[in-house]
């Protein structure tokens, strides 16, 4: 179904939006468990455009509790946007995204990346349990009532975010959608949620870009191998920047801009992280290349995004309220 739209340009990101532009709704039928160019287009997209659409869990269930498909992170999509070509960025606004069902699941022991051999040695409970949550969507918290886990149990506050987000790769390559990389991926970041704007290089004609992995909320860095896996309503607004050429995901909300950079070991991803950071401010801040390293020399605040996947993500960050304007 289509229906006109008022979009507005993005002038802080210099794009020239359309001034009427449309929403489209899909539900998927069809899920990949890479991030390639091969697969067929389930959707094209024009700068501008709006997608109304759902993603499933991690391990294939949807949002009626139907097991379609297998794991890990079957991926939505991939939505052609027309016009997209190499050397381009790809701009994705997440306009919406919340939880569609009333349930969630998750690990219940931190990952032996995350402990010292001496803490791991010391577990008594080694059993390795996959946990049951109840969302409870009209109040904002996801609850897990399990007195083996935890007498009295435990309520927090969902913040619904997407692990995966990725376009194909370059050179025609195939890979895993439990990976992440400068295509995006499986980059599980706590950041990538409604009001957020994530900008994608682009590597094959239309883009290609695929997103799943929903999480009602998730520690920071993953540390147990799940955030609350779900499913979810998506909506998000697409654009591009032409011949904008960016090395790694970059990432922008109310309050910073920032780079994901993924790699092992983890100061590989921290180094491509902050690398980025230092090009991104030099090309669009006004930045010398001194100026640049000795502002985030005092500037730069940094998260592990996650450490249990084949890349780790390190993000890379300036607070807005610092950086200068050209």
């Amino acid at each position: 179904m289509r229906a006109l739209a008022s979009i507005v340009a993005v002038v802080s990101l210099g794009i020239a939006a359309p001034i009427e532009a449309d929403t489209l709704r899909f539900v998927p039928q069809n899920f990949y468990n890479t991030y390639s160019a091969a697969h067929p287009p389930a959707l094209h997209v024009k700068p501008g455009d709006r997608v109304v659409t759902k993603t499933i869990d991690a391990a294939g269930v949807d949002w009626e509790g139907k097991s379609v498909a297998r794991g890990p992170n079957p991926q939505t999509g991939p939505f052609f946007i027309d016009g997209a070509e190499p050397g381009d960025l790809l701009v994705i606004r997440f306009e919406r995204l919340e939880t569609n069902r009333a349930s969630a699941y998750s690990g219940s022991l931190l990952s032996p990346y995350t402990l010292d051999p001496t803490a791991i040695a010391a577990r008594v409970d080694r059993e390795a349990k996959r946990l049951t949550w109840t969302i409870d969507k009209a109040k904002g918290v996801a609850t897990l009532d399990q007195a083996d886990v935890q007498p009295g149990g435990m309520t927090l506050p969902l913040h619904p975010m997407l692990g995966c987000v990725g376009v194909a790769p370059a050179r025609g390559e195939a890979i895993s959608s439990a990976t992440p990389g400068a295509w995006g991926g499986n980059m599980d970041y706590v950041g990538v949620g409604a009001g957020a704007t994530l900008m994608l290089p682009v590597n094959e004609p239309g883009a290609l870009l695929f997103l799943g992995d929903g999480h009602a909320r998730m520690g920071e860095g993953e540390v147990a191998g799940t955030g609350l896996e779900t499913s979810m309503d998506v909506e998000f607004t697409v654009n591009l920047i032409k011949k904008k050429a960016a090395g790694w995901p970059r990432l922008e909300n109310d309050t910073h801009i920032m780079v994901l950079g993924s790699a092992r070991p983890l100061l590989e991803a921290f180094q491509h992280a902050t690398s980025e950071l230092q090009k991104w401010l030099m090309a669009d801040y006004g930045y010398t290349e001194r100026g640049a390293q000795t502002f985030m020399g005092q500037a730069a605040e940094y998260e592990i995004a996650n450490v249990v996947d084949p890349n780790f993500t390190v993000v890379a960050k300036i607070r807005k309220t610092m950086l200068r304007r050209p």
